[in-house]
Parts: structure tokens; C-alpha cells; sequence
């Protein structure tokens, strides 16, 4: 059985014959939120319910970075390159300064603590987008449980400044812009114990923020979207059930990639930025793609 399924003929330039997915380590606990650090070469990624963030380096493989982690979820970097980060276990969105210390850029809104923050991109203009859903109060298995007290929303923080955005989905998740920014795609894979329909769905972004025009954009086949990220032509690469879907920019299915795990989260990193770095349940892998992704910012 081939790795791949060819859609879209324009899929087939996508994937390389002879470059299968590669499992670069395994027999972890849930990761999640990967993220590329070409400057030391090296991707970081969460295994949420050991609480802590692991490094993975080529020919030195898997070491701690940060432990405990506060349940850290999804992360990014911003313009600066450092890293952002969504914390389950203290409701919080923090960014690691250059020097090691920790910032916090929200916690709350309108005088409630937010419920998990989940996944989080950076804007060119600066300003940090993040999903808050409620998986890691739910249970004690991501976080802590605890009442949620604010709805499930997306924020957008800029200079000190944090309002809710979307505001019209079960449980935000995944969160990319288009390439120009010009459109916010973001996942919706609904509340814990319920029926809820589970998509992506995209906004229209305005010059000074705001979003306009929700609309849905694509469901998943199998299992649902959770993280998603953006190549340099606004392709959609996604997670599913079944391994790695690639959807373009007008919503139709491209390809996919299988995996034998259910996919939580991707990144596009390595030297030209044409590899993509997946986190799948219990393992990592990583396959060399002929695309390169659209880094934020």
C-alpha cells in the first residue's frame, strides 16, 4: 500500500516517491504542538499528559527541554524567535524571553481565568492569536479539571490588549493564516462527551483585526482537523484520523498522507522549511515534501 493518496493531480508534485514518513521516536503519552527552531536546528513538541516539552535534534534524538511544562500544549515563535506557548495547567499563554524567563501574555478574560489554551500563531504585525477550549479542565488527564467560567473562544493579544474574536464555535483548535493573512482558518473539533460537528472553518481578516464572513470551509473524512498549518501556496495541510489530508485554498481534497497513528499536530521545518514534522499519539515522524511552508511571522 502506498503512503500517499493522489487526489488533485497537483498532489503528486507534492510527494516524493521515495521519501516515506519516518518515525523519529516513539512510545510517548499524547504530543502535541510542535514547532521548528532552524536557528537550533531542532523541533520542540509537547507530551501534555507527562508535563513536559521534549527536543528533538537530528543524530542526538529525544532530551527534556522543559519540565514540568504546566501541561504545555501548542506553541509558535514570534518575530523575535521566541517561543509562545498555550499552558493547560496554570490557563495561560506565556512567552519565553531570550534570557530563560517567562512572561505572561493572558490568563484571564473579563476577570475569568481562561479555560486550556490550546494552540497559538503569531501575526506580522505582532499580534498572537490563541484558541482556548476547555479539553485541558475537563479531565485530570491534560491538566487539571476545574469549572469552565469563560466560553471557548479565539483571542487575538496585541500590546497588552486581548479581545475575543471568534466567538461562534463548540471548541476552537488549530488556528493558520493564509499566506497574504488575509484569511484565518481554524478548527473546530467540538466539545468533550457531545455530537458536536467538527470542521475547519475560515474568517475573513481585516486590516485592523477583526474577523467577518465565518464560513465553513472543509470537514475532515476521517476523524476530525485539530492542528493545521499553511504552505507557501495556502494549501492546508491537516491533521485527520488516518495520517496528514492537504486541502486547498478553495476547500476540495488534495492528497493524503497515511499514518498508522491518529495525528494530533504539524509544523513545516528543516533547512528549506519542505519538511513537515508531525505529531501522531504516541510517536513523531517526519517527511520530506516537495512544498515549503509558510512561516509566522
Amino acid at each position: 500500500m502506498s503512503f500517499y493518496q493522489i487526489i488533485d493531480p497537483a498532489f503528486g508534485r507534492y510527494v516524493l516517491g521515495n521519501a516515506p514518513p519516518k518515525q523519529l521516536a516513539t512510545g510517548f503519552d499524547w504530543v502535541e504542538g510542535p514547532v521548528w527552531f532552524g536557528d537550533a536546528n531542532c523541533l520542540l513538541f509537547s507530551e501534555i499528559p507527562s508535563n513536559r516539552i521534549l527536543r528533538w535534534t537530528p543524530d542526538v534524538g529525544i532530551s527534556t527541554y522543559r519540565a514540568p511544562s504546566n501541561y504545555a500544549n501548542g506553541h509558535t515563535r514570534d518575530g523575535q524567535g521566541r517561543l509562545i506557548s498555550c499552558e493547560h495547567g496554570l490557563r495561560r499563554v506565556t512567552r519565553t524571553e531570550h534570557d530563560g524567563s517567562i512572561t505572561v501574555i493572558a490568563d484571564s478574560f473579563n476577570g475569568k481565568p481562561l479555560n486550556s489554551p490550546n494552540d497559538v500563531v503569531v501575526k506580522s504585525d505582532g499580534s498572537i492569536w490563541f484558541s482556548d477550549p476547555h479539553y485541558g479542565i475537563a479531565s485530570n488527564y491534560e491538566g487539571f479539571a476545574a469549572p469552565q467560567e469563560n466560553p471557548c473562544n479565539v483571542y487575538r493579544w496585541h500590546n497588552g490588549d486581548l479581545r475575543a474574536v471568534v466567538t461562534d464555535m463548540n471548541c476552537p483548535n488549530g488556528l493558520a493564516f493564509s499566506p497574504d493573512e488575509t484569511r484565518l482558518y481554524v478548527a473546530d473539533t467540538g466539545r468533550m462527551h457531545s455530537d458536536d460537528a467538527q470542521m475547519i472553518r475560515v474568517y475573513d481578516v481585516a486590516t485592523d483585526g477583526s474577523l467577518s464572513a465565518g464560513r465553513h470551509f472543509h470537514t475532515i473524512d476521517a476523524g476530525c482537523a485539530d492542528g493545521i498549518r499553511i504552505d507557501s501556496d495556502g494549501n492546508i495541510w491537516s491533521s485527520a484520523g488516518d495520517g496528514v489530508q492537504c486541502i486547498s485554498p478553495t476547500g476540495a481534497l488534495m492528497g493524503k498522507i497515511f499514518l498508522p497513528e491518529t495525528v494530533s499536530n504539524l509544523c513545516f521545518g528543516g533547512r528549506a522549511k519542505h519538511q513537515l514534522y508531525i505529531t501522531a499519539t504516541t510517536s513523531l515522524y517526519r517527511i520530506t515534501l516537495n512544498r515549503k511552508g509558510v512561516q509566522y511571522p
